[in-house]
C-alpha cells in the first residue's frame, strides 16, 4: 500500500470521530504549547543578554567594587564588605594617566529609586542614577531628541537631566520634554536629551529614568558612597587588546590598592564573556529543569493517544478481519495505525506550535521578549510526530496481529 493510500486512511480514521480526535490531541497540544512558550521566553532572554553586549560592545568590561561570588552567602557578602572598598574617582584618574590598552573609560554611580514631578504629574520609582558625559560613547547611548549633558555641566554639578522616553511620553504627552523641567526632591532639573526606546524586561521598563551628570547626583541626593557609590565602564582601543586592556585596569588597580603578589583582588572585574557564561550556567541547568515540567504533558499525551488506538482497535476489529482477508498485509496494517497515531500527534504539535506564536507575540508586546528559533519549531513537530508513532507502536502490532477469521467474527 503507498504512502498517500495510508496517509489518506488515516486522515479518513481521524475525522470519521472529530470530537474524540480533538479531545486526543489536547494533551500534546497543551505539552507542545507549554514547552515552546518557556523554550522561547529561555531563548528571549538570551537574545536580549547577547544583543545588550553587542550593543554595548564586546570589547567593553566594568570595575565594581563586588563580584558574583561575593553574593553566595552572607558570609562572603559581610567578608566582601570588609574586604573591598569603595570604588573612587583617584583610583579612574590612575588608570587613564597610565593606561596603553584603554581607550575610553568613564564613571557611574549606582541607581536609586525617586518620585519624579512635573506639576499635578507624578511618577514613583523612577530609577536615578548618576554617569560622566563619556559614557554617552562608552555605552553607545541611542539618543532620540536633544543631547547627552556636557562636562562643562559635569564639573559644575549643574541641574541638567538625561531622561528615558517613557518620563517623556507621560509628562511632556504634548510636546517636546527637551528644555522643560521636571522635579525631584523639590529641586527643578533642566531636561537636555530623550533617549530611544529600551522596552522591557520581564515586564519591567527600562525607559523609567533620569540620568544627571555624577557631580550633580552625588551632591544633590546624598554624595557617592554607599547605594550611589561609583564603577568604572571602560573599552579596549581594539577587539585584539581586549584582554591586554582588562589585565592592564587589574594591575593599575592593584598597583593603586598596594595589593602584594598573591593577595586577592579587593575589586571585580565584569567583561562580556564573564556575563556570558554566568547566564549560560545558571540558565543551562534551570533551563533543564523548567523545559521538564512542560515536557510532563508530552508524556501524557502520548498515553492519550495509545488508550485511543487500543480502543481504535478494538472497535475496529471486523475492518481489520475484512482488509486482511482480501490481501492486506500485517506490515500495511502496521503502517496504518502507525501513520494514524503519528498524524494525530503531529496534527497536535503543530496546533500546540500556533498556540506557542500566540502567546509569544502577547507576551513579547506586555511581558518579555520572546523568540521561538526555526529549528525549534521543526523540532518540535518532529518530536510530536515521534511521540505518536512510539505511542502507536502496540496497539498498531496488536492490530497487525489479529487472526482475520477471528476478526471476522467479531461483533
Amino acid at each position: 500500500m503507498s504512502f498517500y493510500e495510508t496517509l489518506k486512511l488515516a486522515l479518513s480514521a481521524i475525522w470519521a470521530h472529530k470530537l474524540r480526535s480533538f479531545l486526543t490531541l489536547l494533551g500534546m497540544i497543551i505539552g507542545v504549547a507549554a514547552f515552546m512558550i518557556v523554550l522561547s521566553l529561555l531563548q528571549g532572554f538570551s537574545a536580549y543578554v547577547d544583543e545588550k553586549i553587542a550593543g554595548i560592545g564586546s570589547n567593553t568590561f566594568t570595575i565594581r567594587r563586588f563580584s558574583f561570588e561575593d553574593f553566595k552567602d552572607t558570609d562572603t557578602i559581610a567578608e566582601a564588605q570588609r574586604r573591598n572598598k569603595e570604588l573612587s574617582f583617584d583610583e579612574l584618574e590612575f588608570i587613564k594617566e597610565r593606561a596603553q590598552f584603554i581607550d575610553k573609560i568613564g564613571a557611574k554611580a549606582l541607581p536609586n529609586l525617586r518620585e519624579v514631578k512635573r506639576g499635578s504629574e507624578v511618577l514613583k520609582d523612577v530609577r536615578i542614577e548618576g554617569a560622566e558625559p563619556i559614557i554617552a560613547e562608552i555605552e553607545k547611548i541611542d539618543i532620540i531628541e536633544g543631547r547627552y549633558f556636557t562636562e562643562e555641566e559635569n564639573n559644575n554639578a549643574q541641574r541638567v537631566c538625561f531622561v528615558g522616553i517613557d518620563i517623556a511620553r507621560k509628562l511632556f504627552p504634548y510636546g517636546s520634554a527637551v528644555g522643560q523641567e521636571i522635579y525631584i526632591d523639590g529641586l527643578p532639573y533642566k531636561i537636555v536629551g530623550v533617549q530611544a526606546e529600551e522596552g522591557t524586561i520581564f515586564g519591567q521598563p527600562q525607559d523609567s529614568f533620569v540620568q544627571f551628570p555624577i557631580k550633580t547626583y552625588g551632591a544633590n541626593f546624598g554624595g557617592l558612597t554607599q547605594s550611589r557609590g561609583i564603577y568604572f565602564v571602560a573599552t579596549a582601543k581594539s577587539d585584539e587588546l581586549f584582554d591586554d586592556a582588562v589585565e592592564e585596569a587589574r594591575t593599575l588597580m592593584r598597583i593603586k590598592r598596594k595589593l602584594k603578589p598573591g593577595e586577592k583582588d579587593n575589586f571585580a572585574i565584569f567583561t562580556p564573556e564573564a556575563i556570558t557564561e554566568l547566564k549560560d550556567r545558571i540558565f543551562g541547568t534551570i533551563s533543564i529543569v523548567i523545559l521538564a515540567v512542560p515536557s510532563i504533558a508530552l508524556v501524557v499525551g502520548a498515553i492519550v493517544i495509545m488508550n485511543i488506538m487500543l480502543v481504535a482497535v478494538t472497535e475496529r476489529t471486523k475492518e481489520i478481519g475484512i482488509r486482511k482477508s482480501v490481501g492486506a498485509k500485517q506490515s500495511d496494517i502496521l503502517k496504518q495505525f502507525l501513520f494514524e497515531s503519528a498524524t494525530l500527534a503531529a496534527i497536535g504539535g503543530i496546533i500546540g506550535l500556533i498556540v506557542a506564536e500566540i502567546a509569544g507575540v502577547i507576551l513579547t508586546k506586555y511581558v518579555f521578549q520572546t523568540r521561538i528559533p526555526l529549528w525549534s519549531a521543526v523540532l518540535a513537530i518532529a518530536v510530536s510526530g515521534g511521540v505518536g508513532i512510539i505511542a502507536g507502536l502496540f496497539p498498531a502490532w496488536k492490530a497487525a496481529r489479529l487472526d482475520p477469521v477471528e476478526a471476522l467474527r467479531a461483533e
